[in-house]
């Protein structure tokens, strides 16, 4: 089947407003910043994000942030982005803040028809006990705060301890950037973009899969795929200028040190 489709305006056409959104990437590596920017074009608004963080000010999911489309996210880590911080603390956005490997585990678990699981993570403190806040009112108080969770004790090799009880995430749509894929919607991912992509393209019910290089069916080979085309519903191939369109947080460089060369010059 061959799931290539010709725009990105195309490929984003299933996105509801109120939709859930699981997005693929690690800090801006690896996001898929045209979906992005398409859904932005759309006007698509009242969503839910789960994803690493939300992207800086001025790109990937900072975007439709600073456009106020965003109604609630789901991530790890927020660090990177004022206009986050000052939605979520004059109330305008729900955050349910969450360790990295257990919301890496809640989305794999979603991708598998894994309804929950136990974890250690979070035990004895108020990932496990609640209230932590996820929305604040106008005024600073804390309007929603998260509820408690069911704690389980298991036998381990080090003796028997308590484990929390972690929901698995299935979002309605996945967004997700490969750096190749086939027609049929089978993706690779280079080095450290396989991050939250490949748990992302396995968590939506539909996904959505930019391509940097698309290739023809049987040219991948199928222990080099990451995430089989079962999971992808629609493949968007990239221009040349779009794949190579790529954004850092933060660019940190040491003073250049004099060679014999430039000081002889």
């Amino acid at each position: 089947m061959d799931k290539v489709v010709s725009s990105a305006a195309e490929a984003v056409t299933c996105v509801e407003p109120g939709a859930t959104l699981a997005v693929g990437g690690f800090g801006l590596c690896g996001i898929p910043s045209v979906l992005i920017n398409a859904l932005l074009e759309a006007g698509v608004d009242d969503l839910e994000v789960v994803s690493n963080n939300a992207g800086v000010d001025d790109w990937g999911l900072g975007l439709l942030l600073a456009a106020g489309r965003l109604r609630r996210v789901v991530a790890s880590y927020v660090g990177e982005n004022k206009e986050f911080a000052r939605q979520y603390l004059s109330g305008e956005l729900e955050v349910e803040l969450t360790p990295q490997g257990t919301l890496a585990e809640r989305m794999r678990a979603g991708g598998t028809g894994i309804p929950a699981f136990y974890t250690a993570t979070g035990v004895g403190t108020q990932v496990a006990e609640g209230g932590l806040p996820w929305r604040y009112d106008s005024e600073g108080n804390v309007a929603v705060a998260s509820p408690p969770k069911p704690t389980a004790r298991f036998d381990t090799p080090e003796g028997e301890k308590e484990f929390v009880l972690e929901r698995a995430v299935v979002a309605d749509v996945g967004l997700v950037r490969a750096w190749k894929g086939d027609r049929h919607g089978n993706l690779v991912f280079h080095a450290a973009a396989r991050n939250f992509n490949p748990l992302a393209a396995m968590c939506g019910r539909f996904t959505v899969a930019e391509v940097e290089h698309l290739v023809e069916p049987g040219e991948l080979a199928p222990d080099e795929v990451h995430v089989p085309g079962v999971f992808v519903h629609r493949v968007l191939p990239l221009t040349p200028e779009q794949a190579a369109e790529k954004r850092i947080e933060k660019r940190t460089v040491r003073p250049a040190h004099p060679t014999a060369e430039t000081e002889g010059a």
